[in-house]
């Protein structure tokens, strides 16, 4: 699954520098990026916090989305609090097909930048985070679906957001071996020339096909991943830069 990710400021406005110019890209530090959580060392999707997506509405640009999809057929902010620690991932098998994604899957799909994500390896009743990120450090699209949630008690607006996810490769095999989830999962990463193929708009059922076609692994060549510090806990320390440095452990080694 895709539970916890990395996603500095410079690797969420990849995308938007890439399109925009340097008067586009002041307006956006100056009056969107204030309104998310960034920059986020580590952060779990369970702490819902807000970041930058761009949208098939919003493809340059980004937008402040919420980590925690919520549906739009959800009634108020009791509904809202009770689904979206179930939404943070969409499977991507299913996604067009399960009722709290369908329609997000079909109208309102997105990209997340980040610079990688963590996952935890389990061993003799032991768990070891890992963090995974592209062998060149280039940030990872991280494709999502979405939805524009209006609270009815309030009127107020909330973009909500979830992580689609795919098979594990070979080397999430290795890591992603969680017993309690069948798997192994990762979140769906896309190559930068299909960023904009997942944008596109979906009128028929090849479309459909066609995006499901895009639903896949990403390769283990591309990637590398260490271990790093607890991300739980009591030995948990927090938002912090050094979250993301290597830390070896001697029994993981030993095995090896």
């Amino acid at each position: 699954m895709c539970y916890d990710i990395k996603a500095s400021l410079n690797a969420q406005l990849k995308r938007a520098r890439h399109y925009g110019d340097q008067k586009a890209i002041r307006e956006i530090e100056e009056k969107i990026v204030p309104l998310t959580d960034l920059p986020l060392f580590h952060t779990s999707g369970f702490m819902h916090p807000r970041l930058l997506v761009y949208t098939e509405r919003s493809p340059r640009v980004p937008e402040v989305a919420t980590w925690g999809l919520v549906p739009h057929w959800v009634k108020d902010l009791a509904g809202r609090k009770k689904i979206w620690n179930n939404t943070l991932n969409a499977r991507g098998e299913t996604v067009f097909e399960k009722p709290a994604f369908r329609d997000a899957a079909r109208y309102h799909r997105c990209i997340i930048p980040v610079d990688g994500f963590y996952e935890h390896h389990h061993f003799k009743g032991g768990t070891y985070p890992f963090f995974i990120h592209h062998k060149d450090r280039e940030p990872l699209s991280l494709a999502g679906v979405w939805n524009a949630w209006t609270n009815p008690e309030t009127g107020e607006t909330t973009n909500t957001f979830s992580i689609v996810t795919t098979e594990g490769n070979p080397m999430m095999a290795k890591i992603h071996n969680n017993p309690r989830i069948k798997g192994p999962r990762m979140p769906l990463i896309l190559p930068g020339e299909l960023e904009d193929k997942w944008l596109q708009p979906i009128e028929d059922v090849l479309d459909i096909k066609a995006m499901e076609d895009l639903i896949r692994p990403y390769p283990e060549t591309k990637l590398q991943a260490y271990t790093v510090d607890r991300l739980r806990g009591k030995g948990y320390k927090g938002n912090v830069a050094e979250i993301n440095r290597e830390v070896r452990y001697p029994e993981l080694e030993a095995r090896e």
